[in-house]
């Protein structure tokens, strides 16, 4: 009894890595920039128990600041020579520079670390990374996405602190003019735009722990560790530029220029330190957010 011949299997397409490459075969319908949309994570990251704690001790911090200033009496520091602290209480616009200028060096970094570290390390321990790029969200696209909510989180952590600040500050001490610690006054429309200058550059400057933290955040499934390395390196660079007998090495330390904003709070605006400030925080930013995508491109996503 004759058989008949099989019949020939058709080639299949071979399937990329990256569904949304250019080209891929994949399902009718299926749109790689409709995935993982801006404003459904905007929302998941709001509802975030840590989100809510972050903004309610941001908001409380002015107004213990306040309550310290009223305990303690007028500020000042009595040393040599006049401060940003001792016109702290001259008028609402001074206490905003006040809040900023004790906030910066720390307080600031850790919720830049922490929306930034803990973006896409929590999907991994959460075990729901591996589910979102089979749904299929393209790698790119979510680290992406998620870069640019956690980023949009931190500038509104940094406007928060010196909006509430300079709301209680005016309520508490009025509303004037910045009284500079060289001597000098700005009118209350030219302080605000010099806070405004300030809270950019803090910003900008933060840049470079937020892409630590996300790169952190993405060789890591621990969100703490990718969180505090951030905040422990961060540390160690403040660390090492208050070592002069580094000289001018400490010029590549972003560190170094994290308080040139108070080149703002002068009767002219100097903008030499905040220039080299800012090319050096946003190449550094650049190149470890490089190495976030670069890295997770090809990474073995098992949780």
């Amino acid at each position: 009894m004759s058989t008949a011949p099989a019949a020939p299997v058709p080639d299949l397409p071979e399937l990329p890595d990256d569904p949304g490459a250019s080209g891929a075969a994949t399902a009718p319908g299926y749109r790689p920039g409709r995935t993982l949309r801006l404003r459904v994570e905007a929302r998941r990251q709001l509802r975030r128990r840590r989100t809510i704690v972050v903004a309610a001790l941001l908001a409380l911090l002015p107004f213990v600041l306040m309550a310290a200033f009223a305990i303690g009496g007028t500020p000042s520091d009595g040393g040599n020579g006049p401060t940003l602290i001792d016109t702290t209480t001259s008028s609402g616009a001074n206490f905003a520079a006040t809040c900023l200028f004790v906030s910066a060096g720390f307080v600031l970094v850790v919720p830049v670390a922490l929306f930034c570290g803990d973006t896409v390390a929590s999907e991994a321990g959460w075990s729901s990374l591996r589910y979102l790029l089979a749904a299929p969200v393209p790698r790119a696209r979510l680290l992406a996405v998620k870069l640019t909510v956690a980023l949009g989180f931190s500038a509104v952590a940094l406007v928060l602190l010196p909006a509430i600040a300079l709301a209680a500050g005016t309520a508490a001490y009025g509303w004037g003019d910045l009284e500079l610690p060289t001597g000098g006054t700005i009118a209350p429309g030219g302080a605000a735009a010099r806070l405004a200058i300030a809270i950019g550059y803090i910003f900008v400057g933060q840049l470079v722990t937020a892409a630590l933290a996300f790169w952190l955040s993405t060789v890591t499934d621990a969100p703490l560790g990718a969180v505090g390395g951030a905040v422990g390196l961060t540390i160690i660079g403040n660390v090492l530029d208050a070592v002069t007998a580094l000289h001018r090495w400490r010029d590549v330390l972003p560190a170094h220029w994290q308080f040139a904003w108070l080149d703002a709070m002068q009767p002219a605006t100097e903008w030499t330190g905040m220039i080299e400030g800012t090319s050096l925080s946003v190449s550094y930013a650049v190149v470890l957010t490089a190495l976030a995508f670069r890295g997770f491109r090809t990474k073995d996503i098992v949780s």
